[in-house]
């Protein structure tokens, strides 16, 4: 039984106010229309994966760092993306009950965590030791048990894992990594924040048979995952 928010003690009342505003304000006019989703934004509480000294952050329009300094966070990526993004992604992804799910990027555990809610089974895979273990506990507390945190580096250690039926980049990418391609189940998806500054584009590609269907709906940008290959650069 669901209590009405006016009778919720303060502290949570307050949150789940600012939780339906994010919900409200920022992401559905960001084109996430899917009830679903929406929903799921209101189960999985986003501020239990904010570090505690940015709890007042949780449900901003912007990218949470995850470790101190903040500078150096958001330099190398280490940060939470904007909850807008996250949910779009999720949205495009169209993820079913019978899909294994690989993520590349756990950072708080955020994402994996809207990933177990829809799926049968997630893998995530984070290079940052520090990063690892707060997701893994995050997701530890949320009582999730069908999601997986590995440390290891994604753009590499991904080949080991076998199939998957849709992958996600937590983070961008110069170009869609073709060994992850090779990944994906008959009908699986990837997606990807895929391109260059200043201009980056969210980039959704659906296997079906032996060809490859590519769309990007939306335009984003989003800090570099580590050690995804990057084009060549030729200077005269």
């Amino acid at each position: 039984m669901s209590l009405p928010l006016n009778s919720l003690p303060e502290h949570h009342s307050a949150q789940a106010h600012a939780r339906y505003n994010m919900i409200e304000q920022q992401i559905r006019p960001w084109n996430v229309l899917d009830e679903e989703v929406l929903a799921l934004l209101g189960k999985v509480h986003r501020e239990n994966f904010v570090p505690p000294e940015h709890a007042g952050l949780a449900f901003m329009d912007l990218e949470i760092p995850l470790v101190a300094p903040a500078e150096e966070a958001a330099a190398k990526g280490w940060c939470m993306l904007a909850p807008r993004i996250e949910s779009r992604m999720l949205q495009d992804l169209k993820i079913k009950p019978t899909d294994r799910v690989l993520e590349i990027g756990a950072g708080s555990g955020y994402m994996a965590a809207l990933l177990a809610a829809q799926a049968k089974e997630v893998v995530t895979l984070e290079i940052v030791p520090e990063l690892a273990e707060m997701a893994r506990e995050n997701l530890l507390g949320a009582g999730i048990t069908n999601a997986e945190v590995k440390l290891a580096d994604g753009a590499t250690a991904a080949a080991a894992l076998g199939q998957f039926d849709a992958i996600v980049l937590s983070g961008s990418v110069a170009q869609v990594p073709q060994t992850l391609l090779a990944q994906l189940n008959d009908g699986g998806r990837l997606a990807a924040i895929v391109g260059q500054l200043p201009m980056m584009r969210f980039t959704l590609v659906q296997k079906n048979g032996h060809q490859f269907e590519t769309s990007q709906p939306w335009d984003v940008v989003t800090a570099r995952l580590a050690n995804f290959e990057e084009p060549s650069r030729f200077t005269f």
